[in-house]
């Protein structure tokens, strides 16, 4: 797919310097520069359209600082800070639509803290990489401070890119679960669905994690059966997208459908429809009477947009 790194969160071209992780003695020569992240919230700028990156180790006394990369000789860290008394609290954080922003006074003047799934079309490609990158990894660091092997606490290293086991000598590296998205289609129509808790009328493509020892092509196909009972042929890759929500990567597929019949599994989805182009055009203009479309900037919506204009190969 000619589009494929359009995608929001790819083609940023961000230098991942995996090279200074192992001098630590050159990366602390460069000067720095810091994305703090609130709860999986990125710092936002005044004007909401970039990243509010403060310069050197601040609040060097809360989180993990990681090594997102080098830009123009700065080594750009990130560093979680939910351990902040911010104010803005809301009983809207962690809602599927967070519009919620939250404040502290020893960060530039108008920066707030912004839910990443609101902010991401708002961001330049760079950005978009080092705020995925950022809410990715630090995610994976809340929740492997432990040993997998033995349970030991286990010693960050590599600038944040790896926890080493003093107990087992184990090393854990930051992981990323694969997840297949369909692009379901037979004829003029597409197969969408409401996954349960999704706001009335939301509908997005079908998606699954991939298990293990299966191919993409044959998790497609599982998933698409397992929640519709419709079942798929042909199938092939389009593009990828990270979706640090918390930690996995998109493989954008396009299946393509050899029966019609919907049955769906009522606790793996909601509900499911077929929608032909000419209503599909409808919900992207809003103007359809009742369905939404996946949200803005998604590999979701950036599939069926691509399919609307013909432009998938």
């Amino acid at each position: 797919m000619r589009h494929a790194e359009t995608v929001t969160f790819g083609g940023g071209g961000l230098d991942r310097s995996e090279d200074l992780r192992r001098h630590p003695e050159i990366l602390e020569t460069l000067p720095v520069r810091t994305l703090a992240m609130w709860r999986g919230k990125p710092l936002m700028n005044a004007a909401r359209d970039g990243l509010a990156l403060v310069d050197g180790h601040v609040f060097a006394d809360l989180g993990t600082p990681v090594l997102l990369g080098r830009i123009e000789e700065t080594a750009i860290f990130a560093r979680d800070v939910s351990g902040l008394d911010v104010s803005g609290l809301s009983d809207a954080l962690g809602a599927f639509l967070d519009p919620s922003e939250q404040t502290h006074p020893d960060l530039p003047n108008g920066t707030a803290f912004c839910e990443l799934r609101g902010m991401m079309t708002h961001l330049t490609p760079l950005d978009a990489e080092l705020a995925a990158t950022a809410r990715g990894v630090l995610e994976w660091h809340r929740t492997h401070g432990f040993c997998a092997n033995c349970g030991t606490a286990t010693q960050v290293g590599k600038a944040g890119w790896m926890r080493a086991c003093p107990g087992c000598a184990r090393a854990h590296f930051p992981r990323t679960d694969p997840v297949v998205i369909m692009l379901v289609t037979r004829g003029n129509s597409v197969l969408l669905g409401r996954s349960p808790g999704w706001p009335e009328g939301f509908f997005s493509c079908l998606a699954g994690f991939m298990e293990p020892g299966e191919t993409m092509e044959a998790a497609v196909r599982r998933e698409v059966w397992e929640e519709t009972g419709v079942r798929v042929g042909a199938v092939s890759y389009l593009a990828s997208q990270p979706w640090p929500f918390p930690g996995s990567l998109m493989l954008g597929a396009h299946g393509q459908a050899t029966s019609e019949t919907i049955e769906i599994d009522p606790e793996e989805i909601a509900e499911a429809i077929w929608v032909p182009r000419e209503e599909l055009a409808e919900v992207f203009a809003g103007t359809h009477p009742r369905l939404l479309p996946a949200r803005d900037g998604a590999i979701a919506n950036f599939l069926l947009k691509n399919w609307l204009a013909d432009t998938l190969a």
